[in-house]
């Protein structure tokens, strides 16, 4: 007989501890006047193409189903660091579903074995591994996603700057992979950039990795819940909503 398939859970209510951890976030977000969380970035176009899950399915249909999407890319420092120090490096991916709700896939510079693919690694360079760090549960199965560099596409540098005139020049690309908590990655498909955005539509993009996610895909661990209140702190410091910015019309 085929087990049911879990049902996402309710939303919890706003409780003590999370309204605290939004209110601090809110409160260093006006201090800093930006972005809390990786306030150096550069918002690109983007198209993503879905190959579809080889092997067995995940059972989530955006990533076993091929398909093309509009998307938004947004590559950033985690920290004010000097441009070329090591720092945590982060890729935003915006996929604009047909459902009208998006698709926000947040992934930081990480190893790519699976003890290292937990943790966030500073780099010099962004090209490389990104991983979620945060577990993902579709159906009764844990998920990691990442990005992975392309051997065949252009190197991406190690500064914002490089990252742009790579953009300028071509059009970089990094492989969109899945994979268990020790099993290998398998690529899913890849995301293309494109044309940098202005500096106003990168100020109002705004994401949230655990809300903005397909039906059949929901955030898992206590991560997930800090992630949660701090973007969300973050977000109502700068005014912005869960689905600001990333207009449909990005594409490559």
């Amino acid at each position: 007989m085929t087990p049911p398939t879990p049902v996402r859970p309710a939303r919890r209510p706003a409780g003590t501890a999370a309204g605290a951890v939004e209110r601090a976030t809110a409160a260093l977000g006006r201090l800093r006047r930006g972005r809390l969380l990786h306030p150096a970035g550069r918002s690109f176009a983007a198209e993503v193409t879905m190959w579809g899950t080889p092997g067995p399915p995940t059972g989530v249909a955006l990533l076993d189903d091929p398909g093309r999407y509009a998307a938004a890319v947004r590559l950033s420092r985690g920290t004010p660091t000097p441009e070329g120090w090591p720092d945590v490096l982060g890729l935003a991916v915006r996929v604009h579903l047909d459902s009208g709700r998006p698709f926000d896939l947040l992934v930081s510079s990480s190893g790519a074995a699976p003890v290292l693919r937990n943790l966030p690694l500073p780099r010099r360079g962004f090209t490389g591994t990104y991983s979620t760090i945060m577990g993902y549960r579709a159906a009764r199965r844990r998920l990691w996603l990442a990005a992975l560099a392309d051997p065949d596409a252009v190197d991406l540098g190690s500064s914002l700057a490089a990252v742009a005139a790579a953009a300028r020049t071509d059009a970089p690309r990094l492989v969109l992979a899945v994979a268990s908590a020790v099993g290998p990655w398998r690529p899913v498909g890849q995301v293309t950039i494109g044309a940098q955005l202005a500096a106003r539509e990168d100020a109002a993009l705004a994401f949230d990795p655990v809300r903005n996610l397909p039906p059949d895909l929901w955030a898992a661990g206590p991560l997930a819940w800090l992630r949660e209140q701090t973007y969300r702190g973050s977000r109502r410091a700068r005014g912005a909503t869960a689905q600001s910015g990333g207009s449909t019309a990005a594409t490559v």
